[in-house]
């Protein structure tokens, strides 16, 4: 799945704030809902919009990142 399947941040949609691409739900309320401990069924069942596929190459760049910073 590319990047802007994933996410994407126009200033068209949510005035900029990274949104999971074809909808208007901020990825931070994914994050949001993890650090809450909310499962990521819960965050879907919430926002159907967002595909699954999408959280999970979404939560898999950003733990590539991580360990690019201290690889």
């Amino acid at each position: 799945m590319s990047h802007s399947e994933i996410i994407t941040a126009t200033l068209d949609v949510m005035s900029g704030t990274p949104v999971f691409a074809g909808t208007r739900v901020p990825v931070q309320t994914l994050l949001d809902y993890l650090k809450a401990g909310e499962s990521i069924d819960d965050f879907l069942e919430g926002f159907p919009t967002v595909k699954r596929e999408q959280v999970i190459a979404f939560l898999e760049a950003a733990e590539a990142q991580i360990v690019n910073l201290v690889a």
